[in-house]
């Protein structure tokens, strides 16, 4: 199978016939491992520079890809998917691209005025996600027009013991918008995988019922067990991540080791599974580790020469 391939197979819950698919949200280790990084401020550039700028934004991302085999080629820039579109890269890849307008968990200077909001003025909060709903639609179709073939949808809900909002409060303000939304990029003929941190258990019900393709990013540091949300979700939902951030940035190699093998071994069977971080590559976490996690996925990570029950 292709790349893109494995994660169409995963995103419709099937097995790739031959090894587990990955890809990362954001690969922060650019310049440990290639001596190239994408943090430039874009709106201060020039168009010439911006262009330069997105262009190397577009290499880094195939250098990366190349490297780990991955199979989604992801940017929250619609230039960079027009040039990897331009450059076949679609063949290859599935690119995807960013529209979430859901309500996350608000930053700390106003997280008391929201919640004040919320429970005082629900129709103007309302109204808020109206627009926010309305700008992610938006923005999938342009996403789609510049050739992505899926998106990712990136609106944190949930602290490490549980929502922001209570189940109550989250179908009221949440559930609504991101089922709309997630209907308009099913429409426009995306893949939706729906991203959150931390413990999404007491609404993973709701998540599901939203009916994007995957969940991301199945948070062992919130306990959320990866082999349960598979028994609970039954193949309605493909899932994305859980291998532990805190372990690749401080434990021990063994402690990576086991959780990297905790994580395949819960995730592939049946497939409808794609092996990621918790989180992302992010600043600070060891480019060894890292690497031990992808080396372990082409050891272990394979339908086609099993090393655990895959069934």
């Amino acid at each position: 199978m292709t790349p893109k391939e494995r994660a169409v197979a995963a995103l419709e819950c099937r097995r790739p016939d031959d090894i587990v698919p990955t890809f990362e949200l954001v690969y922060f280790l650019g310049p440990e491992k290639f001596g190239r990084d994408w943090t430039e401020n874009i709106r201060s550039m020039t168009p010439k520079e911006q262009d330069r700028y997105l262009h190397e934004h577009a290499e880094l991302h195939v250098m990366i890809a190349e490297e780990y085999d991955y199979s989604i080629l992801r940017s929250d820039y619609l230039e960079a998917i027009r040039i990897f579109k331009k450059w076949g890269l679609d063949k290859t890849y599935l690119l995807c691209g960013e529209a979430d307008g859901t309500m996350a968990i608000p930053n700390g200077h106003d997280m008391v005025e929201v919640a004040a909001a919320l429970r005082e003025r629900p129709e103007e909060m309302h109204a808020q996600m109206r627009r926010g709903a309305e700008g992610a639609k938006e923005a999938g179709r342009r996403f789609r027009e510049a050739g992505a073939e899926a998106v990712t949808m990136c609106a944190d809900y949930c602290f490490n013991d549980g929502p922001f909002l209570s189940p109550g409060m989250f179908r009221e303000f949440v559930t609504p918008y991101l089922t709309e939304i997630i209907a308009s990029h099913r429409e426009n003929g995306l893949f939706v995988i729906k991203h959150t941190d931390g413990n999404i258990m007491p609404i993973l019900d709701q998540l599901v019922e939203a009916n994007p393709h995957a969940l991301h990013s199945i948070d062992p540091q919130a306990r959320v067990d990866l082999a349960e949300v598979k028994r609970i979700t039954a193949g309605k939902v493909c899932l994305c991540g859980n291998v532990n951030c805190g372990l690749l940035q401080t434990g021990t190699d063994e402690e990576v080791r086991e959780d990297v093998l905790r994580s395949l071994r819960d995730g592939m069977p049946g497939g409808g599974y794609i092996f990621s971080t918790s989180n992302c590559a992010f600043r600070g976490m060891p480019l060894e580790r890292y690497e031990l996690m992808m080396s372990l996925r082409k050891e272990y990570g394979r339908y086609d020469k099993p090393a655990f029950p895959i069934t």
